[in-house]
């Protein structure tokens, strides 16, 4: 398909300008926004990538349930307080901020295994100072992933669609990294410890480049375009600046009036996806066959698949808003159909069918997800494209809160 600016609402008498849109040269800014999502989504998938280390060190815990649940939890109010108080901080502190306490977050667990844990099992500090990284790593999410997925929804749908990728390429790299390390290392502590730190480095180096190029894409000449679009686009409509709290507030629930229905579509995809992953995967699953490769293999089918959905949207995107939510309405049926892959018939408890529900659960919430938030900005007026942006991403967390929470009972 072929990008447009047509989800601008460009100021009367700026028809010419679109002919003199600058060339995005060598797909510089497209990179970074793939990049931007790609780094946001790294911290997690680096957590929940080492859960055999913490699994081993806490064995009593269920890690991946309590990381999920603490993460989402924090990430829904941080982006809820977001939304409320958008006018009091720029996007540009905000993601910078963001991408420091991304940071911070990932060098506490190394820190802390090296000079207290020390590879010793059932350490419940250590396990109380790794939630308190991961909940760190909550509050720069909602920090960063708000603010960009809101910019990327300012500008045409092709840079939305590369946030979007970003954040598949994101689970991709943490299931090669897996692989490798499980295929080098010995899967004793010294290899789970060696492993784990792997993880935490790469994430720390890929976000310190997302803040340089964070920092540098500004001053590229699309970049620049766009943003004297914004300008244009607020003077014409009369935008003399950031509302008062009322008006703010009716401004917020106008908004989230008319995307309320892409938001249900976000919430029942993530609420469906993190019901059953990792968990269910990690868990609940087994094989005789492939024994602790098992759940490694399921997760990386999972993220390219997921990956492989939010690049589609590059070559096809759905356009109609009723199928793409009846889609998300009917990826309900993966609960009984991974149930009966627990309590089925025989055959369906093989690897087979767990594999191919898993490839589908993992293209369908990459396919469906690129799609509605490409869509949500289009839904309101250009000038509220960030915030409709920003609120999608209100929408995704607590869809990915009600899963981390609804994955502790569904499987019975």
């Amino acid at each position: 398909m072929v990008f447009t600016e047509s989800s601008l609402l460009l100021p009367s008498g700026s028809n010419s300008r679109k002919s003199n849109v600058p060339e995005d040269k060598w797909d510089l800014a497209y990179i970074v926004y793939f990049s931007l999502g790609f780094g946001y989504l790294l911290p997690w998938n680096a957590f929940i990538t080492a859960v055999d280390y913490f699994s081993y060190l806490y064995p009593d815990i269920s890690v991946d349930r309590v990381f999920a649940v603490v993460y989402m939890v924090i990430g829904l109010v941080g982006i809820s307080l977001i939304i409320l108080y958008r006018y009091s901080s720029k996007a540009f502190l905000r993601i910078n901020l963001g991408l420091v306490l991304f940071v911070v977050s990932l060098l506490i667990v190394p820190l802390v295994d090296a000079f207290y844990v020390r590879g010793r099992v059932g350490v419940i500090g250590g396990f109380y100072a790794a939630a308190f990284a991961i909940g760190l790593s909550g509050v720069a999410d909602a920090l960063v992933q708000g603010s960009i997925v809101g910019s990327a929804g300012e500008l045409p749908e092709r840079y939305m669609q590369a946030v979007i990728a970003g954040t598949g390429g994101s689970g991709v790299l943490a299931s090669i990294l897996r692989i490798i390390t499980k295929a080098v290392y010995p899967q004793d502590a010294s290899g789970l410890q060696k492993s784990a730190n792997l993880y935490f480095s790469v994430s720390i180096v890929i976000v310190f480049i997302c803040m340089v190029l964070y920092n540098m894409v500004h001053k590229l000449p699309i970049m620049k375009y766009y943003n004297e679009l914004k300008v244009e686009a607020a003077a014409a409509n009369g935008d003399s600046g950031p509302p008062t709290g009322v008006v703010w507030r009716s401004t917020l629930w106008d908004i989230v009036g008319s995307i309320k229905w892409y938001g249900f579509g976000i919430v029942l995809i993530y609420a469906v996806t993190l019901a059953i992953f990792p968990g269910y995967i990690t868990e609940d699953v087994h094989s005789e066959i492939l024994k602790d490769w098992y759940p490694i293999l399921l997760i990386a089918a999972y993220n390219v698949f997921d990956l492989v959905g939010k690049s589609l949207t590059a070559v096809y995107l759905l356009q109609n808003a009723k199928v793409a939510i009846g889609s998300c309405i009917a990826r309900l049926l993966f609960f009984p159909l991974f149930l009966g892959c627990l309590h089925g018939p025989q055959f369906f408890r093989t690897e087979i069918p767990v594999t191919i529900l898993t490839c589908l659960l993992g293209l369908t919430n990459g396919y469906l997800t690129s799609v509605l938030m490409i869509m949500i900005p289009k839904a309101v007026k250009s000038q509220h494209a960030e915030t409709a942006g920003i609120v999608s991403v209100l929408f995704l967390v607590f869809g990915l809160a009600s899963g981390s929470v609804i994955a502790w009972f569904w499987v019975i």
